[in-house]
């Protein structure tokens, strides 16, 4: 007989709470959140579509979290007290489903209250759960007319950042481009065979040579995984390479390596790589990707900033850490883990890295600085204030055909700035941006 705890949806509701906790309270990265519920928590023994649902609700939550807190406080008299624990997040939850991923109403409602009476805790609030719910379940689409919910759901200073930076209008195309759900880029080693793995994939081939799978489902099971063909990397991520031109036959130094997906691509560009991160490891996965590839390149366990190997490249790539505000698409916690405090300082570590790869560089040599923020800081700045400091150096302005001949994303300096709405019709890309240097 099954009991309680084997309700079909079930585990998903406790699965999609429990992750909310865990990124919101725990401040810990969504992907290590579901990894680890997964492993040993709420969902280690529930079925594979409740595992997946209770990422759909979460992730969802997460994206709409601002309207979501703004109908929940509607709806509430009063703040929930802290002897609520985890009420607040299974009514997010809860309502995740029923105003953005149109779940029946009776199910959405009746497996949160049912996942309220199993928490120690909530089982005390759900009867509050219960009336909040249903209350939502009457208003909520016209309470939802009312709401600026592409200013809800930005944080305060990421909305003045990009409004700043971009404009309002493109900043709200920037929110909305978080909303969905974005498909899966592949990035194929061999580029005879991209047709070939384009249609047994199903994929779509797109301006850049990226191919992209619509529900693609899990990737080990994908054909041309066991074989090597192809790794994960979104469109944008796999521009910034390309922009050191034929690498064939060259030594290029890929800084901040890991996890590797340029460094593939530029191994399989016949480069001759020497990969370095500080992060023993994520070098230890980056080789496993390489041995799944075929591919090889040496890898070296260093902190970028103080590397000193006592010799120049001729080619650099320098993916600097940033606080990937443009791949909010891809990793929904994002926008609520990180700060002003995180941009400053990973600012000036960009600064530090930026000015240390200036003397690996051999002279004549190319320097292409990236990141994948949004944040001019991490972005535009960089680079001005490099040319201002680095008279031996000069900017080569990238080209429409170096980006796909999508000219939208090479900016007026010649700099390439991808955003999460461009590409809109085909799902959009994350948002990148990308400086090449030369050493005169």
């Amino acid at each position: 007989m099954k009991t309680r705890t084997d309700e079909p949806g079930l585990a998903a509701r406790e699965g999609a709470a429990a992750l909310l906790e865990a990124v919101l309270k725990g401040r810990q990265a969504f992907d290590d959140a579901f990894a680890n519920e997964a492993a040993g928590g709420r969902l280690a023994r529930a079925e594979p579509r409740d595992r997946a649902f209770a990422r759909a609700i979460a992730a969802t939550a997460l994206r709409r979290l601002g309207t979501i807190d703004a109908v929940l406080a509607h709806c509430l008299d009063k703040e929930l007290p802290k002897r609520a624990g985890i009420t607040e997040h299974i009514l997010r939850a809860g309502i995740a489903e029923l105003l953005f991923l149109r779940v029946a109403a009776h199910a959405a409602v009746g497996m949160n209250v049912e996942a309220a009476a199993r928490d120690d805790a909530g089982r005390h609030f759900k009867a509050l759960v219960n009336a909040v719910l249903r209350r939502v379940t009457r208003e909520g689409d016209a309470l939802l007319d009312t709401l600026d919910t592409e200013r809800l759901d930005t944080p305060d200073w990421l909305w003045e950042s990009w409004c700043a930076a971009y404009g309002e209008e493109t900043a709200r195309r920037i929110v909305r481009a978080h909303y969905a759900d974005p498909p899966l880029d592949l990035s194929v080693k061999s580029e005879a065979e991209r047709e070939t793995w384009a249609e047994k994939l199903g994929a779509q081939i797109l301006p850049m040579g990226t191919l992209r799978i619509e529900d693609a489902g899990r990737v080990e099971e994908l054909p041309g995984f066991a074989e090597g063909a192809w790794w994960v990397q979104d469109a944008a991520a796999s521009l910034p390479a390309r922009l050191l031109g034929d690498v064939r036959g060259k030594d290029v130094l890929d800084l901040c390596a890991a996890p590797g997906g340029k460094t593939a691509e530029l191994a399989a560009a016949g480069a001759h790589v020497t990969a370095l991160d500080r992060s023993k490891p994520r070098l230890e996965r980056l080789k496993e990707n390489l041995g799944r590839l075929g591919l090889a390149a040496e890898t070296l366990a260093a902190d970028a900033a103080t590397f000193a190997p006592g010799r120049q490249w001729e080619a650099i790539l320098l993916d600097a850490p940033c606080t990937a505000t443009g791949t909010a698409r891809r990793h929904p916690d994002v926008l609520r883990l990180k700060s002003p405090a995180d941009r400053d300082k990973l600012a000036a570590l960009q600064t530090r890295l930026l000015a240390h790869a200036a003397g690996l560089l051999a002279p004549g040599g190319t320097l292409v600085y990236c990141t994948c923020s949004l944040e001019p800081e991490e972005g535009k700045d960089q680079i001005e204030a490099f040319l201002a400091a680095h008279g031996d150096f000069e900017r080569v302005p990238v080209l429409a055909e170096e980006a796909g001949g999508i000219g939208e994303i090479v900016t007026g300096e010649g700099d390439l700035r991808s955003l999460p709405c461009h590409l809109s019709v085909e799902g959009g890309m994350d948002g990148f941006y990308a400086a090449r240097l030369r050493r005169r």
